[in-house]
């Protein structure tokens, strides 16, 4: 079984990539939805969030927005719940994998938005990064509920360069050619990882 990687900075079209992937039948564990299974109510995370933020606790799950304020209040805060966070969405991660093996699947998906920023990428087999130019980035982001410019400067400045990632990448989408263009470059992308046996 092949790994693929898929990150991008935000705006730049991961999920849309990620959907491509799904729609040809290739598996996709989301980080960004193990976190969501690991926050809600009974989930794996919510003891060691809200032991560090009582005030996330809410319905027997961790609430995001109090949960933010928090961060924002607390310039540490952000690694700790990391470092309580992270190994959670790990084992949410290797679950999948070992289910994917199992099931004799040829190539699985893993999408990561901070995948560089995270270090380890020796595990995967190739990386693909999705990019758009910066003006087309910045016009999806802005049109987002309740994003403004200082809280995309924010986003921005904790991600790794969107000219870094291209370079480190073993594949690159230009998601700005529309949707038709970028679902044949995922396909281009799956018959390039070949049948995942080697």
């Amino acid at each position: 079984m092949k790994i693929l990687g898929l990150t991008g900075s935000i705006g730049m079209g991961k999920s849309t990539t990620a959907g491509f992937f799904r729609a040809a039948g290739v598996p996709v564990w989301d980080a960004d939805e193990a976190v969501h299974r690991v926050y809600a109510p009974g989930g794996a995370a919510v003891a060691a969030v809200t032991a560090l933020v009582p005030a996330a606790l809410k319905d027997g799950g961790v609430d995001r927005g109090a949960l933010r304020e928090a961060i924002l209040a607390d310039k540490g805060l952000l690694a700790r719940i990391e470092a309580a966070v992270h190994p959670v969405v790990g084992r949410d991660r290797a679950e999948f994998l070992a289910r994917s093996r199992a099931a004799g699947v040829p190539l699985v998906v893993c999408d990561i938005p901070l995948l560089y920023e995270s270090g380890d990428v020796s595990w995967l087999d190739a990386v693909l990064v999705v990019t758009a130019p910066a003006e087309v980035q910045r016009a999806r982001v802005m049109e987002r509920p309740g994003m403004t410019e200082a809280a995309f400067a924010a986003i921005l400045a904790r991600q790794v360069p969107d000219a870094e990632k291209r370079a480190r990448a073993d594949y690159i989408i230009d998601t700005s050619q529309g949707l038709a263009a970028a679902e044949a470059a995922v396909r281009r992308v799956i018959d390039s990882m070949g049948d995942g046996d080697a």
